[in-house]
């Protein structure tokens, strides 16, 4: 096929749409590989930081990014004009959840419907975006069908979806496995022999584009349960007066049976909080209640309760109420080392605070600034300068920047939800 022989020559033109925290790292990832990469983006922010080779997220390397751009390697636009040079079409859109806890489809309907107008014959779409099973059969593939494309002759359609872990240092774009689901054999082919060309991992390809869909929600699901037992197990902890933290360190001494999930505050990031979402979704349309995954979902959100009532318990038995206190939270991204805020506990936590009337401030050297989209508001990190005038300190992230032996030091308690203090003792903390 021509196709393979572009991508074999490395002349085959290279399409991302969405240039965020999936699209930026492939689009980088294909680039260094001596591929022309397009990307596509509807916001301005992220075409006219890409076009100056200028980075904005945390996976990709500054130098490396102006290097590409400035070679002609890598560019960003805002028209779905320049697909139609294209030989191999990324899409990394944002999968959201509506206010019904419902998938949102829309970011990629849109995306396909554009393609669909400006797509080449022999051209490969891949959807990365995790989304539900059937989302690659159901939508993208109907979009160009309906403009005459055969599958798998004309124009060749797979899911292969993304794995990417912010801020993980061993595994990045380039060396993490790939699944591929592809519509026909042709499809995977082509598929299989383009992640080839540009990943440092195997490929493992399945039988179908809802296989490597339903592969993506069950690694997620797997996390989120096993979180959610944590916490459980957390919160049966306290009230037996037992560490959990000294349990789990217990437990990972069997070595084999047992795999270490930690509790926290909440869980953040784009996929643990959503992506069971859209499989139970998925499932009442096939007459089944996901029962364990629900109750999964609700044990992690009420992580941040658990947390700010703990702490209300201790100050009441100081005869403090905790509307009468100031608090500082310590770190505000949703996991330590970046600056990535998706669906982040602080935010939980702000809400909560507001509604007890709690003066509080929040600092965290990667997040300066950020928007809460659960009320509406803005807020801007404060510097630990005046640490000493807080009454807690509440350890939302564990940045491993935090020098916590001085904040135990200079603050009047400190309340720990990650461990991070764990080899610190001291009368004025306390741990989840």
């Amino acid at each position: 096929m021509e196709i393979i022989k572009k991508i074999e020559n490395k002349t085959a033109i290279i399409g991302v749409v969405g240039l965020g925290y999936v699209g930026l790292p492939m689009a980088v990832t294909v680039a260094r590989q001596g591929y022309r990469v397009i990307g596509v983006d509807v916001s301005k922010h992220a075409v006219n930081h890409v076009n100056a080779g200028i980075n904005y997220i945390g996976d990709v390397d500054d130098d490396e990014l102006k290097d590409l751009v400035n070679k002609g390697l890598l560019s960003a636009t805002f028209d779905y004009g320049f697909m139609k040079q294209a030989d191999v079409i990324m899409i990394a859109v944002p999968t959201p959840l509506d206010k019904f806890q419902q998938p949102d489809s829309s970011y990629v309907r849109a995306a396909v419907a554009s393609l669909s107008e400006n797509v080449s014959p022999d051209t490969l779409v891949i959807l990365e975006s995790t989304t539900y099973p059937g989302t690659t059969a159901e939508i993208v593939a109907p979009a160009f069908e309906s403009k005459g494309y055969k599958i798998g002759q004309d124009i060749f359609i797979a899911f292969s979806p993304e794995r990417v872990d912010p801020g993980n240092k061993s595994y990045k774009t380039h060396n993490t496995p790939k699944v591929v689901g592809g519509m026909t054999e042709n499809c995977n082919q082509i598929a299989q022999a383009f992640y080839n060309s540009v990943l440092d991992a195997p490929v493992h390809l399945v039988s179908s584009p809802a296989v490597a869909e339903m592969e993506k929600i069950y690694e997620n699901t797997f996390r989120n349960i096993n979180i959610a037992l944590a916490n459980e197990m957390t919160i049966l902890c306290e009230r037996m007066g037992l560490s959990i933290w000294e349990v789990i360190e217990a437990a990972k001494t069997k070595p084999y049976g047992f795999m270490a999930f930690y509790p926290g505050p909440g869980i953040g990031g784009h996929c643990i909080p959503l992506d069971p979402f859209y499989l139970t979704w998925k499932a009442r349309g096939f007459g089944y209640h996901t029962r364990l995954i629900e109750l999964a979902g609700e044990i992690n959100k009420s992580m941040p309760s658990f947390v700010i009532n703990k702490i209300s318990n201790i100050l009441n038995d100081r005869g403090v109420a905790i509307s009468q206190t100031r608090i500082l939270l310590l770190g505000a991204a949703y996991k330590k080392d970046i600056e990535d805020m998706r669906e982040s506990p602080i935010q939980d936590l702000i809400v909560i605070l507001e509604k007890k009337k709690v003066d509080f401030a929040y600092h965290d050297p990667y997040v300066t600034s950020f928007h809460n989209e659960l009320n509406d508001k803005h807020y801007e990190s404060v510097s630990l300068d005046h640490l000493e005038d807080y009454d807690v300190v509440i350890i939302v992230t564990d940045h491993s920047s935090f020098d916590y032996q001085n904040i135990l030091k200079r603050a009047k308690m400190v309340f720990d939800t990650r461990n991070a203090c764990k080899d610190l003792q001291a009368d004025n903390l306390f741990r989840m």
